[in-house]
């Protein structure tokens, strides 16, 4: 006889923080604008949110919580922005997983997040250019590839160096 899969309010209470943990490193780095960075280049800090729960609670979890943050963004930025943040999220978590099957080559979290945050970008370019209509749109994926890379280097780092903090919350 198979048992069902019992209700785990530790998860909920769980997935209830990292969300909260999300939208405020959202709400932060859209007070805070780097001097040199190209237009629409950001730090990417609610990303190590999502890579946490892809890497330690799982992909489904990590999905969830890309949907809540898009609804987040519809609710607080409009329609446009949350099919953005909704493309983005989605093709980058995608990318991850893809990426994490690669178990051979035991790549590091840089590497994962690298790859995530250039697919973040790509998914965003991609909606971006269906709402403009315009293919000249991909002109500027060279600064968002490279932004992509410098920027996933940084929250894959970031995520490597709170790790001990988030695993006070969320025990592996």
């Amino acid at each position: 006889m198979r048992r069902k899969k019992r209700f785990d309010v530790r998860r909920v209470a769980y997935m209830g923080l990292m969300f909260a943990l999300a939208v405020v490193l959202s709400y932060l780095e859209s007070m805070v604008q780097l001097p040199g960075l190209p237009p629409g280049v950001k730090l990417g800090l609610s990303n190590i949110v999502t890579m946490y729960c892809l890497f330690f609670m799982g992909p489904s979890h990590a999905f969830t919580l890309a949907v809540l943050k898009s609804l987040s963004v519809f609710i607080t930025r409009g329609v446009t922005a949350a099919a953005l943040s909704f493309s983005g999220g989605l093709l980058s978590l995608v990318v991850m997983l893809v990426l994490l099957r690669f178990k051979k080559l035991d790549l590091s979290y840089t590497v994962v997040s690298i790859g995530g945050a250039v697919a973040h970008n790509a998914g965003q370019l991609a909606v971006a250019c269906l709402i403009t209509a315009t293919p000249i749109t991909f002109f500027y994926f060279p600064v968002l590839l490279v932004s992509g890379v410098c920027m996933g280097v940084l929250t894959g780092v970031l995520l490597h160096t709170v790790m001990p903090a988030l695993e006070r919350i969320l025990p592996r």
